[in-house]
């Protein structure tokens, strides 16, 4: 599959535009502009497959009526009818008459109705994303499982990461893009992907440094079990598979052998604030020991998570299920510790597998045998199927958003800001029926408004900043959405020929991202060369624009050193406006490698998400062309061009 969204430059962006008809009773768009410019019409046959999808009958005109939740913002008040009292979430009543008041505080609040059995969720948002005034900083953007040090058992880990956040905060960096840290289905072959996880809302344990989980050190065969897990830190692709196996086999000794494996009365209080999503998570993982990945071919008393079987199961099991809790608490710490030392930028992908626990857990809001992706462009002329599930809009508020508030809050736990992958898919999603193909597909609009009040309310509890990346065909009203709400969007300069001074305040910029060229690629033509190898057809043209770009940006010599080309070309993109500008770690070592090439597999590219830095952590201070990018990435913020103001900028929120 590919990975990520295809990305499309700013002229193609503005010359489609990405207009639509407005979306049925049941949020399907049939009409869009395509990719090509065309007015793409979406088949009846299509449209009815969706309806069926969401358990609907494609003769009515839309789902039954939802009332599960109401959203309000700040100062905002409403009538409903039989309303009389609201149950504030510090445990206040308040009596009322009809009228739900203008002056309530933010949070998640219970409006009891007659007639009802049960209230009606009252979500009451600042509107607004937090956004410091003075977020203006540089950072680096961190594949973590590739950056390793010589503690690191094959992987890098949570202490590398705090190290790594340590030092980049002494060289004067502001804030660190992360990949996704998420779950994985803890079985063979385990998923190298992290924009594929199990779950969204919990971690991945391979990151775990084993010699800081309490009791580790004091194992009998620690020093065995440590020099295995070093000897995995090699040259090659990173193996996670070995990976786990010498990092379980630790920590299932200390779970087993050791009685103080942590403060309990914490462990309890972990358990207590991740609550039921914990254990439900904990007892997948536990029945995907037992049965293999692939809920959907489970046992099928075994597919649902209300299902008695399951209950029986989890009482059989307890202690394993305990176990993978406690390894969650553990990942949870040592996250905490990582980023204690600067602002880490998390990372949100856009869905999670679907045969993982997320979709085992929501199996009941999500769209039966759709999956997302992306309708045909010139870069992909028969569209894209990334092969995640959709949650289907009305479901999604017949649960009172919880899926979509667990994951955000989840993802902003010890993080500064957090990154939405593909933020268009909060506007709407693009839907591939069963059985069909991406050609096949059709937009579904989402309850926009609702998400974003959502994101913004968790965004100013956490103190987090948000960025939405909005690479690919961007609707209309999008941008000014997220000005609007405060969200930075993305500026990558590969896509953008616009002048730095024409860049946006409000927006993240960076030079590549991770499934893209790094300088060293387009400049040594090594990224054309891998291309070539993997019997793709290399864009040569775009390669040669993107070298002459360089040599006009900065003004460096035709046959300067690739180390020397990227150091320019960033020092050049950190004077741009936008509040944030990222360096990769991989353009800081000059690597002419990238982590990802979407539209390849472990298969056809075992480097793919697995490519390790050809520096350790501990030599990056050291290194000359590290040394001289982080200088060049300060020389060019403090030379920022002065921002333009942009005209939605200060507009409120709609």
């Amino acid at each position: 599959m590919s990975d990520r969204p295809r990305k499309r430059s700013d002229e193609e962006r503005r010359r489609t535009g990405g207009r639509s008809a407005a979306p049925d009773g049941w949020g399907i768009v049939t009409a869009y502009e395509d990719a090509f410019g065309d007015w793409a019409e979406v088949p009846r046959e299509t449209r009815d497959a969706l309806v069926r999808a969401m358990d609907g009958d494609p003769a009515a005109e839309g789902p039954p009526a939802v009332d599960a939740v109401l959203v309000l913002r700040e100062g905002v008040g409403a009538e409903v009818a039989g309303a009389t009292e609201v149950r504030l979430e510090d445990g206040t009543r308040r009596s009322i008459d009809g009228t739900v008041p203008d002056d309530l505080p933010t949070g998640y609040h219970d409006l009891v109705v007659d007639g009802r059995d049960q209230p009606r969720r009252l979500i009451v948002s600042p509107g607004r994303c937090h956004l410091p005034d003075d977020l203006v900083a540089w950072g680096w953007s961190v594949q973590l499982y590739a950056a390793r040090s010589e503690d690191s058992w094959g992987i890098g880990d949570f202490a590398d990461l705090r190290a790594l956040a340590a030092w980049s905060a002494d060289i004067g960096a502001g804030t660190m893009l992360i990949n996704p840290l998420d779950a994985v289905t803890p079985v063979e072959p385990r998923e190298t992907s992290p924009y594929y996880p199990t779950s969204r809302r919990f971690l991945d344990p391979l990151y775990l440094r084993i010699e800081e989980v309490p009791g580790a050190r004091g194992l009998p065969d620690f020093e065995q079990l440590r020099s295995a897990g070093r000897a995995l830190t090699d040259d090659g692709p990173i193996d996670r598979d070995r990976v786990a196996e010498v990092k379980l086999a630790a920590l299932e000794q200390v779970w087993r052998s050791v009685d103080d494996a942590g403060d309990e009365d914490a462990f309890l209080e972990y358990a207590k604030e991740r609550g039921e999503a914990l254990t439900v998570f904990a007892t997948f993982c536990a029945l995907a020991e037992h049965h293999g990945s692939g809920w959907r071919s489970w046992p099928s008393d075994h597919r649902h998570p209300t299902n008695a079987a399951v209950s029986d199961f989890a009482r059989e099991h307890a202690d394993r299920i305990r176990f993978h809790a406690w390894l969650q608490w553990q990942c949870d710490e040592q996250l905490r510790a990582a980023g204690a030392p600067l602002a880490l930028l998390g990372d949100l992908p856009i869905g999670a597998d679907p045969d993982g626990a997320d979709a085992w857990a929501w199996q009941d809001v999500l769209a039966t045998g759709v999956s997302v992706g992306a309708p045909p462009d010139e870069l992909g002329p028969q569209g894209q199927n990334w092969t995640l599930p959709a949650f289907v809009p009305w479901k999604l508020q017949a649960a009172r958003y919880e899926p979509f508030v667990d994951t955000v809050r989840a993802a902003l736990r010890h993080t500064g800001g957090l990154r939405i992958d593909h933020v268009l898919g909060l506007f709407r999603m693009f839907w591939i029926p069963p059985e069909g193909t991406a050609a096949d597909g059709a937009y579904v609009k989402m309850p926009t408004s609702d998400l974003f009040d959502i994101l913004a309310l968790e965004s100013q509890r956490a103190g987090a900043f948000i960025v939405g990346e909005d690479l690919g065909t961007v609707p209309e009203g999008v941008r000014e959405e997220l000005d609007a709400r405060d969200v930075l969007r993305y500026q990558v300069w590969w896509f953008t020929d616009d002048p730095l001074e024409q860049w946006s305040e409000k927006s993240l910029a960076s030079i590549s991202t991770h499934d893209l060229p790094t300088v060293a690629g387009v400049w040594t033509g090594r990224d054309a060369q891998m291309q070539a190898e993997l019997g793709h057809e290399p864009d040569t043209a775009w390669h040669g624009r993107l070298r002459q770009r360089i040599v006009a940006a900065t003004g460096i010599a035709d046959d300067a050193s690739a180390a020397e080309a990227t150091v320019a070309l960033h020092r050049h993109v950190a004077g741009a406006p936008n509040r944030l500008v990222l360096a990769q770690l991989d353009d800081a070592v000059a690597t002419p490698e990238r982590p990802n090439v979407p539209g390849t597999d472990r298969h056809a590219r075992p480097q793919n998400w697995s490519l390790p830095l050809p520096v350790s952590i501990e030599d990056l201070p050291g290194h000359p062309t590290v040394q001289a990018m982080a200088t060049a990435m300060s020389q060019g913020r403090s030379a920022r061009v002065e921002p333009a103001r942009s005209a939605c900028s200060d507009s409120p929120p709609r």
